[in-house]
């Protein structure tokens, strides 16, 4: 009732106009639209509630809480699709959940305003860059599921995304926050005009007034050429490196089921999928080879290749999956990167009893090299809460969609190897079909002739779903690899803008490695993004359809990147010198 009274006041009205200020202009700003003017605009919201509640620290939270739930229904809104289809709850628990969640992994608005509150009451006049201390303390120090930070918004602008190479996207978010604070700070015309107009007369009664807008104005302009001249410097820089290779690499998108509740046949489903996938491969290969096949995370869920005693007495092995696989390989000529599940028993699991409680699953990825050879794997080691694994063990019972996995414990490149260049020398090309009663080992052996010697030619960067917006994680891995392969299954988002979000929060890793990323996804959005965080061609593969789609990766020569050697170290500083002149200052004026 209280919460109504207020909504109808007059002080409600505007707090919520506030609200729908951030949102809708970071909406605006983000992908699908990308219209970067408006994240200029964005904090103004923040920047008016803290001017009208400043010091009020309660009030401060509850705007705080509002801003979250508002710029989670704008943004975020396919959480509530993800919670209702993925997790299988009826709206009238969804909505709890998708406003608890909002509050849980928004945390950094409230902080963000009372941290902001805070220091500019005891500044007491314009300092900008408590703007910019208060949302780097904010995105740092705040619990996220799946990280949004200003920063990626302002990425969108081409030239200040190349930044990104020395902060990420921290540096970015609290050089916005430093421009809006000026801009929203100006936004009354009249001081605009008393300053130019008092810049020639400083010994007015105004002349106090006009020095601190004379000095802010050129700290301003250097912040600004700071940045614009550094990305500028960055972009042109890394446009005109020569690659010293080119791989061929072919995404294909088969758009597999996520699961069977709607009364589907789960075998014919199933067939239906591994039949289109054999044909979308050689559709587009039979005449044109690549070096590298990139299948998505799920592409063929529910099952692995990896032959095993314990993934035998779990059921998931297949031998049929790991025919096809071999078969895609050996019949072109390519490597082949797929997802799939796995397991082990810690310890000695070949000699051990095997007991289902003690084994581990893993959501993992595996290359097939050109001789159709299981190589290197890869098992997921950040994984998504709520998605992936529960807190607690009794939460299970909540959705039986959610996985039980376990992290891997590698973080290694995976190594990739030369095409076939000759001719298939196989009188009869296999197909899905033929697993029905060829083995894998059966498989290979009718490729025999096909088989090359074989020779390492680079590795990649794997990682699985949003691993790849977790900038501080991707840095960890070792070695230069030649660019970045990321698989990821938005199928469970359904056709909303999460897709193209996901995509945009993983895409300065393009940019903090100079590495191109092929991203592969199950159900779309399937791109390629070269090193200068450009997408090619913008050219994505729609949503909840089959596509395949291919381009030539180039490898951009090794070379250790400021954020690769220090990560966060400028941001980090900054709020390290920014903090020690404020409490200089305080202590002083106290």
């Amino acid at each position: 009732m209280k919460l109504a009274r207020f909504l109808m006041s007059h002080e409600g009205f505007i707090s919520v106009l506030c609200y729908t200020v951030t949102a809708v202009f970071s909406f605006l700003s983000f992908a699908p639209l990308n219209l970067p003017i408006f994240v200029w605009f964005a904090p103004f919201g923040l920047f008016l509630i803290e001017k009208r509640n400043r010091g009020e620290w309660k009030k401060l939270i509850y705007h705080g809480f509002g801003f979250a739930i508002l710029f989670y229904l704008v943004s975020f809104h396919w959480v509530y699709h993800m919670t209702t289809v993925f997790g299988g709850f009826d709206w009238y628990l969804a909505v709890p959940i998708f406003i608890g969640s909002a509050i849980l992994l928004n945390f950094k608005f409230p902080v963000y305003l009372l941290l902001f509150s805070f220091l500019a009451k005891k500044v007491g006049k314009f300092f900008p860059l408590i703007a910019s201390f208060s949302i780097l303390f904010a995105e740092f120090f705040t619990p996220q599921v799946f990280p949004w930070y200003f920063g990626n918004v302002v990425a969108e602008n081409q030239i200040l995304a190349q930044n990104a190479e020395y902060t990420s996207a921290y540096g970015l978010s609290g050089f916005l926050f430093f421009v809006s604070y000026y801009l929203f700070y100006l936004k009354n015309p009249k001081k605009v005009l008393h300053f130019l107009f008092l810049i020639p007369s400083l010994r007015t009664k105004h002349e106090k007034i006009s020095k601190q807008l004379l000095v802010g104005l050129i700290s301003l302009l250097i912040v600004l050429g700071l940045f614009f001249g550094n990305g500028f410097y960055l972009f042109h820089k890394w446009e005109n490196v020569q690659p010293i290779a080119e791989r061929e690499v072919l995404i294909v998108q088969p758009n597999a089921p996520l699961e069977f509740r709607d009364g589907r046949n789960p075998a014919e489903e199933i067939r239906n999928l591994m039949t289109r996938i054999d044909r979308m491969v050689e559709t587009e290969l039979k005449e044109k080879p690549v070096d590298l096949v990139v299948l998505p995370e799920s592409g063929v869920p529910f099952f692995t290749t990896h032959d095993s005693e314990v993934t035998r007495s779990i059921r998931i092995y297949w031998h049929q999956f790991e025919s096809l696989m071999a078969i895609i390989s050996l019949r072109h000529g390519a490597n082949l990167f797929f997802n799939e599940l796995d397991a082990d028993i810690p310890g000695n699991p070949e000699s051990a009893r095997i007991i289902r409680n003690n084994i581990r699953m893993y959501n993992s990825s595996v290359l097939m090299n050109p001789n159709g050879d299981r190589k290197n794997s890869y098992q997921k080691v950040f994984l998504l809460i709520f998605g992936e694994y529960m807190p607690f063990e009794w939460m299970y019972a909540l959705s039986g969609q959610t996985g039980q996995f376990a992290p891997g414990t590698k973080m290694d490149l995976i190594p990739y190897y030369e095409r076939r260049k000759t001719p298939s020398n196989v009188t009869k090309d296999l197909h899905w079909e033929d697993t029905f009663g060829l083995s894998p080992d059966s498989v290979r052996e009718h490729y025999r002739p096909n088989q090359i010697e074989e020779k390492k030619i680079g590795s990649f960067l794997p990682l699985i779903c949003y691993e790849v917006i977790i900038s501080e994680f991707v840095r960890q891995f070792q070695g230069d690899p030649d660019f970045i392969v990321n698989v990821t299954n938005d199928k469970w988002y359904g056709n909303s803008v999460e897709s193209y979000q996901h995509h945009t929060l993983g895409r300065l890793r393009a940019i903090e490695f100079r590495k191109w990323i092929v991203r592969s996804t199950n159900s779309g959005t399937s791109v390629f993004t070269d090193h200068l965080g450009r997408n090619i061609d913008n050219e994505f593969t729609p949503i909840e359809t089959t596509a395949t789609i291919r381009k030539k990766v180039s490898v951009i020569p090794g070379k250790m990147t400021f954020y690769r050697l220090y990560g966060n170290l400028l941001s980090y500083l900054f709020m390290g010198i920014v903090g020690l002149v404020f409490f200089v200052y305080a202590k002083r004026n106290s």
